[in-house]
Parts: C-alpha cells; structure tokens; sequence
C-alpha cells in the first residue's frame, strides 16, 4: 500500500509540473496560479482554524501585511522578493503573536470577532497611511531587466511554479503539524481546552505557535501575489472577502485534514473565476448565486466538507458486495443425461447386448 501510495504521489506532482504546459490562454493559467494561492492560504488557515479550532475571519490582515512589507521593501530598498517575501511572513507572525496573546483568552466566536475587528483596523490604518501609499495603494516598480531577481516575468508560466512551490510549501507545514505531537495538541485543544489544560497541556503556548506558523504562511502568500499583480492597494489585500474566501475553501475542502484545503481551492476557485467571467458580465451577481449553491448544496450533503463525502463514498463502494454468478444447476444436468443414456438403449437389451 505504501508503494502504490508512493507511486500516486509521484504521479500527482508530476502531473502537477507538466499540467500548465497543456493548457494554453492566459486566462486557464492564470485560474490555476490562483487555485493554489488560495490552496496555500486555505492551509495556513488550517492550522489554526482546523487543527486547533480557533475560527478566524482577520487572515486578510496578514495577507496584506506580507504584500505591502514586499513591496515598500522593493520600492525603497531594491530589495528582491525573494527575500522581501520572508521578512513579510516574518512580520505577519509578529503581528499575529501580539494580537494572539490577548485575544486567545476569548473563546470561539468572540475570538472569531476580535479577528475580523482586526482585519478592519488593518484595511483602515492602511487606507489613511501616506507612506504606504494610503487609498492609492503601491505601484510596484518594473525591474524586467531582471526578471528572475525581482520575480517579474511576462509569462504567467514562472509564477505557476511558484505559486505551486508556496502550495507544496504549506502542505508539507500542515502534513507535518497532523503528524507531529503539536497536531495532537492542538486537536485536543480542538476537543476541549479546560480538558486539555488539566492535562497539562500549554493551551496559549500552542496556540501561539499555531497563530504564529498561520501568519507566517499567509504572509508569504500575500508577498507573492503583490508581485503577482504589481500593483497592491487595501481593496485589494485587506477586505472582508478575502479572509470569509480562505476560511469558506477550508471548511468545504474540510478542515483538520491534510487534503481538504486542496479539495476546496480545487473546486472552488475554478468555480469561482469561471462563473466571474461568463456569468459576472450580467451585472446581477450570477456568479455569485451559483458560488453560493454549490457551497449551500455541499453542507447540506456533509458538513465536514469534501473529504468526509469522499471517505463516505469510498466506503460504500468498498461495504457493496460483489454480484455473485449463478451456480449451474447439476442436479437437472444429471437428470437429462440419465434420461437420455435410457432413451439410447433399446428395450429388452442389458448393458452388454441383447440375450
């Protein structure tokens, strides 16, 4: 089983590296550059929202804090993003920790609002700030002499691996967390933190620790997508939408688990982008109504999300029993040919002849 699993897991990243160069148009490349940003983010997300139950509806704020750290570091400094990249989820995660330590005293749904109180001071603070450009947001400066350095390339295809890279990136982190003793903590703080708490268990330690590697990730994310679009402003980093995208493609991928990040941006993102752009044209928020349904209709059919319905289905195809074939009916074979072995001999014969 580990071999075959080998085997899939090899297949699936080397579908994964050849699949954009059998798709043409911008528009289906740049689908895929966005499904696995939000793939990255959904499983930032995970590990605080999922692994250790704390619902949060602020990452917006951390995203935007990784693209604007980026680009003012380019736009004064010269700084590459491939460094500017880390000092934003460097500087996520502190703001995340100093927000975490007082507000994980708050339980479920009252963190879940100081978090989106704090995406909302992040887009005002951002939006009234001069040296980062305030309403006008940041026009990133073009470095196309040097492409690679400064992560500014004319083709989308550069910027798919490395959005594939910071995908694979915060899978690993999640598939490490769900693996290690940290995961086990964090998913019984999930359970019941005064439970876990007298069982010795450092409840805002590992919380910290999973604010802290959530931020970061998303940080990171935010850096790329700012040199992504070249242009960042708090529209389009610190709103509402952003952080309610993240957290809906978890909860529907499934969130605790490995996979159901991947399962979310997996169907949701083509779905969105596709709907944007056909439907989005009609002005009266078609896209949105069927985004809406499709995530309505999967609740309702599980509300643990994609990887429970698929679990369930595996284990319905694999309980069904086999269609037996009938058995031959040797009794009725026997009769026929007893009846014809006497019809074949004549009467007053015995079995060696007449007498």
């Amino acid at each position: 089983m580990r071999a075959l699993g080998g085997i899939a897991a090899l297949g699936l990243v080397g579908g994964l590296v050849a699949f954009p160069w059998l798709v043409e148009g911008s528009f289906p490349r740049h689908t895929l550059i966005t499904l696995l940003m939000y793939a990255a983010l959904a499983q930032a997300w995970n590990v605080l929202g999922g692994y250790a139950g704390q619902l949060s509806f602020g990452h917006a704020a951390f995203f935007g804090i990784g693209a604007y750290t980026s680009a003012v570091l380019l736009r004064d400094l010269g700084l590459t993003p491939w460094l500017g990249m880390w000092v934003g989820g460097l500087l996520a995660t502190g703001v995340g920790l100093l927000v975490g330590y007082p507000c994980f005293t708050l339980k479920r749904h009252y963190f879940a609002l100081a978090t989106l109180a704090l995406g909302e001071i992040a887009r005002i603070a951002f939006t009234h700030w001069k040296f980062v450009g305030g309403s006008l947001g940041i026009d990133l400066p073009l470095r196309y002499l040097n492409q690679g350095a400064y992560m500014m390339w004319t083709d989308k295809l550069p910027y798919y691996y490395v959005a594939l890279g910071l995908a694979a990136l915060a899978t690993a982190v999640v598939l490490v967390v769900d693996r290690a003793r940290l995961g086990l903590y964090l998913k019984a703080i999930n359970q019941d933190e005064e439970a876990a708490a007298n069982l010795g268990i450092d409840v805002r330690k590992y919380k910290l620790v999973a604010m802290g590697l959530s931020a970061f990730l998303t940080g990171v994310v935010g850096a790329f997508y700012a040199q992504y679009v070249l242009y960042i402003d708090p529209k389009n980093t610190l709103i509402l939408p952003i952080s309610v995208k993240i957290v809906v493609i978890a909860l529907v991928g499934g969130r605790g688990t490995v996979l159901g990040p991947l399962l979310g941006a997996a169907l949701l993102v083509p779905l969105s982008e596709y709907a944007r752009t056909y439907l989005g044209g009609l002005g009266r928020g078609y896209d949105y109504l069927l985004y809406g349904l499709v995530v309505m209709l999967l609740a309702m059919r599980e509300p643990r999300g994609l990887v429970a319905l698929l679990a369930r289905l595996g284990e319905r195809a694999a309980a069904k029993p086999a269609p037996q074939r009938p058995r031959p009916a040797v009794a009725d074979v026997t009769t026929k040919t007893t009846k014809a072995g006497a019809e074949a001999t004549p009467r007053g014969e015995g079995r060696h002849g007449a007498a």
